[in-house]
């Protein structure tokens, strides 16, 4: 399976309400093969503290099961410093945790059920970038490194603005 670059992002939002217009969304952007989302995790804290879970993955239960060894491995090369057993442990221990379909699991995400306030809701999703595939498989053929690469975020772009307008108002 080729898997695209993968972003985690953490939500907040006030209610327990689900929020259709980003679930239509994330199903347009699947649809388009733009975005596929990898685990979704929702805790929802009601007014009294009550929390409840939803789960959501585009991956089927062996897709997840792939991924989860994917990362695995990667987890354990990086740990192992290059040790080949140690990866191969790991991506097992991968598998086995994407082999129910999810690789977010609500035991691994306990601090969000204790630092979200009563009556409000919190994501964890893990969305893979399907339309980077292409770029990155010709960055490949035509032997291009990625040298960097970062988020820029709007208000990044407004304090750049900023300093861009002071600069040239001292000039």
């Amino acid at each position: 399976m080729t898997v695209g670059p993968v972003q985690l992002l953490v939500l907040g939002m006030e209610g327990t309400e689900p929020q259709p217009e980003l679930r239509a969304e994330l199903d347009r952007l699947r649809d388009s093969d733009t975005v596929r989302l990898i685990d979704l995790l929702v805790v929802r804290k009601d007014a009294e503290g009550k929390t409840t879970f939803e789960q959501r993955s585009d991956l089927t239960a062996d897709e997840a099961t792939e991924v989860g060894a994917l990362a695995g491995a990667l987890l354990g090369l990086g740990l192992g410093e290059g040790d080949e057993d140690a990866a191969l442990v790991v991506a097992e221990a991968g598998a086995e945790a994407g082999s129910d379909g999810h690789l977010i699991d609500e035991d691994t995400v306990w601090y969000l059920e204790d630092v979200i306030p009563a009556d409000s809701s919190a994501a964890i999703a893990l969305v893979e970038h399907r339309w980077a595939i292409p770029l990155r498989e010709a960055m490949r053929e035509a032997d291009v490194s990625l040298l960097s690469d970062a988020w820029i975020h709007p208000a990044d772009l407004v304090g750049i603005g900023l300093l861009a307008a002071e600069e040239a108002a001292t000039a």
